[in-house]
């Protein structure tokens, strides 16, 4: 499809399908000059690279015929006659040559599919079947290929196309013209006229990744030489860059306006590798001609706006390969910063999300992502690579959990008001004990105070939304540090105050302690620390929630958040008055009984989950106990630091509780 002038000599470009030889010192091996040496290094070679640079280059192969035939066969046949024989006689040929590379592709529990639709495309071409048929065949066969024969689809960073207008100028022009309308000063010269990268019917069959694959193998039997000499980064921003002509400037601004409005074309364009292997046509079926020719306008100018979304799995990819690689330089610190950076830097952002999505695989990550982090400082090299490798399988779990396919407008209510009814319900029980205890001692003066502790942490709490949408975002280690030590907090608190309201159930004279020790203890500083209790407990849940909130309505669906968020609040109110009603009927020495074991619970599982948060963030080590299960509702996570911090505070409230009952 680009064409040059061939001037290399074949040692100076690699052929497709033959394999390349490496300087044998890169591979750490030392042979002595002569033909021992070029016998030694023909067979590492071989034997190093010869299988995989086979298999890849035949996938690569076929899908860029497949990519062909889909394209180009509505320009031999029409309405079930030949109408360029030469064209159609190319395309039986292609169609064979698919079938042929199948069949030497490695055995496969898929391959005998992808040979059955391989035979159904030489079966449609040689009866001359209508060319949107074909086309069918062709691309649901290449995309099965890729699924079955993985190669890569896309580069790992947004990529350069100011560099790639220089690489057009200096490899393609001369062909394509500087227009890419096909009428270069070298065009008349050749044999088979240049593609026009101008034609918009044609563009529009044609994906980014199919560009990529001409670019990289060339094409047999024109002048498109095969750019494989340049790098991989290189070669996707020609692609990229030469994808641009069909679809011109003015739409462009139009596709601008569409991308930065409405969030449902972000679902549809999840990734760079979603946006590479789009056919604009593709995408015309589901939003319209007009809006797929402006979006593919635009970001195939601006492929940085969607590599942004799915940069942070990239992020966390890229920080545990740093890291194991840290480790085999012998540099286990660095590892490990490196590790902390893949989950604070890289998953934490995208954890609220995959949350509303698939808790079960959240957690599953989180838990392997800490082992990960403890296993650094005593693994080996490999064995963390292996590691490695089954995170990156849930990574992909993870990138289709998050792509629009996997979430509905129903899994979005379900998600927002399972949020906010979980996060919502500690603070609840907290402040309501409160509010309860502080009637029954009939101290309503202080309440006030209660009151406004919980409805400024919701005040702050809508500042920090502010702050995580619009002005500088919320990091991964802030988050953490918010929750830990949030948690640890109210949970010393909580402990404390179980155990004074068991003491008081077990009381005899607990009117007369009213009475006489209330207004003291209710006045000034303790008004205060309640205040204080009741905005580190509800802020806690509230920053968590607005987090979770903040990262679905990027993902659009506004309205079923907002319904779910409503359905949210209103179990939340009915659990409130049930609680508040109940409370008032109890006698007073169960109610201090009930309320202490309920923050006797709460305390262990605060404590639980503030150890868990701590540790995510780097301030507290990991110590991984395979043995215990993660659950995470009630702050149990299988870790020596967690269960220790709930033990603890067992014990804690164990001994207040034996030392109640014997002042008693």
């Amino acid at each position: 499809m680009i064409c040059k002038q061939i001037r290399a000599t074949p040692i100076e470009r690699p052929v497709p399908g033959r394999y390349q030889l490496i300087p044998i010192d890169s591979l750490g091996i030392v042979v002595k000059a002569g033909p021992l040496r070029f016998a030694f290094f023909a067979v590492v070679a071989f034997v190093l690279l010869g299988a995989a640079r086979a298999e890849t280059g035949d996938v690569e192969t076929t899908w860029r015929l497949l990519d062909y035939i889909a394209v180009d066969y509505a320009g031999a046949v029409a309405h079930g006659q030949v109408s360029s024989p030469s064209e159609y006689a190319e395309q039986k040929e292609f169609a064979a040559t698919v079938a042929e590379k199948l069949q030497a592709l490695p055995p496969k529990p898929e391959k005998e599919t992808l040979l059955g639709e391989a035979d159904r495309l030489k079966r449609a071409i040689a009866e001359k079947a209508e060319p949107e048929q074909v086309a069918e065949i062709a691309h649901r066969l290449a995309a099965a290929l890729l699924a079955a024969y993985p190669v890569p689809l896309a580069p790992a960073k947004a990529p350069d196309l100011a560099r790639a207008a220089t690489l057009y100028v200096q490899n393609c022009a001369a062909c394509h013209g500087e227009a890419g309308d096909g009428h270069g000063p070298e065009a008349a010269k050749l044999d088979t006229p240049p593609v026009d990268f101008t034609d918009a019917d044609r563009a529009r069959q044609r994906s980014v990744f199919g560009l990529y694959q001409v670019i990289t193998q060339g094409l047999d039997g024109t002048a498109m030489a095969s750019f494989e000499g340049l790098p991989v980064d290189e070669r996707w921003a020609l692609a990229f860059y030469v994808g641009q002509f069909a679809f011109p400037d003015a739409p462009a601004v139009e596709g601008e306006r569409l991308w930065k409005r409405d969030a449902s074309l972000h679902r549809l364009l999840p990734d760079l590798k979603t946006l590479i292997g789009t056919m604009p046509a593709a995408l015309a079926a589901k939003i319209g001609q007009d809006k797929a020719d402006a979006l593919i306008a635009y970001l195939r100018r601006h492929p940085a706006a969607v590599a942004q979304q799915d940069g942070a799995l990239s992020l966390v990819r890229t920080r545990l390969t740093e890291s194991v690689e840290a480790v085999r330089a012998g540099d286990r610190k660095r590892a490990g910063e490196l590790a902390l950076s893949a989950y604070l830097d890289g998953f934490e952002p995208i954890e609220p999300a995959l949350t509303a999505s698939d808790r079960t695989l959240m957690e599953r990550i989180e838990g392997l992502m800490g082992e990960y982090r403890a296993a650094v400082q005593s693994e080996t090299a490999d064995l963390l690579s292996d590691r490695v490798r089954v995170l990156d399988g849930l990574l992909d779990d993870a990138q289709a959990a998050l792509s629009p396919d996997a979430t509905s407008s129903l899994s979005t209510f379900l998600g927002a008001a399972t949020i906010l009814l979980r996060e919502g319900l500690e603070a609840l029980l907290i402040v309501v004990a409160m509010i309860a205890f502080l009637r029954k001692a009939e101290r309503m003066e202080v309440m006030p105070y209660v009151h406004a502790g919980w409805i400024g942490a919701l005040v702050a709490g809508f500042l920090t939304w502010v702050v995580a949408t619009w002005v500088i975002g919320i990091s991964g280690a802030s988050r953490e540090l918010t929750e830990g030590f949030g948690s640890i907090f109210a949970a010393v608190v909580l402990l404390s105050v179980g155990i004074w309201m068991h003491g008081k159930a077990q009381a005899d004279q607990w009117q007369r302690y009213i009475r006489e020790r209330m207004s003291k203890a209710l006045s000034g500083g303790s008004a205060w620390f309640l205040l204080v209790l009741a905005f580190v407990v509800v802020y806690r849940e509230v920053f968590e929630t607005i987090l979770f909130y903040a990262a679905l309505w990027h993902q659009g669906n506004g309205g079923a958040i907002l319904a779910g968020a409503l359905s949210a609040c209103i179990a939340l109110m009915v659990i409130a008055w049930a609680m508040l009603r109940y409370s008032r009927r109890l006698p007073i020495s169960k109610f201090f009984t009930y309320s202490s074991w309920l923050m006797a619970v709460l305390t262990v599982v605060l404590a639980g989950k503030g150890v868990s948060a701590l540790q995510e963030a780097g301030i507290i080590g990991i110590a991984p106990l395979r043995a215990v299960p993660r659950l995470s509702m009630v702050g149990l996570f299988p870790t020596a630091q967690t269960v220790a911090a709930q033990i603890a505070m067992i014990a804690a409230l164990a001994a207040g509780f034996a030392l109640n009952r014997r002042r008693t």
